[in-house]
């Protein structure tokens, strides 16, 4: 269970990723936020994202086309 949940399903492309860098910020390290998105591509977005902000992405899969990220806090 995450500690805190973004439903992104409604924005387009970047939001999701500039929402989910703004919930982030007001987390501690080690608090795991996970995003929902309806954007097709985002997996690479996320990965990417975390690579460049040292975030962790520690799961992520997709159902009937909602795209479910789990990611901790780097701190």
């Amino acid at each position: 269970m995450a500690d805190r949940t973004l439903d992104a399903r409604s924005l387009q492309c970047p939001l999701p990723i500039i929402e989910a860098q703004r919930t982030l910020q007001g987390m501690q390290p080690g608090q795991t936020l996970e995003v929902l998105t309806t954007v097709p591509g985002s997996e690479l977005d996320f990965e990417a994202f975390c690579r460049m902000t040292g975030h962790a992405l520690l799961e992520h899969d997709e159902t009937s086309g909602v795209y479910r990220f789990l990611l901790r806090h780097s701190g």
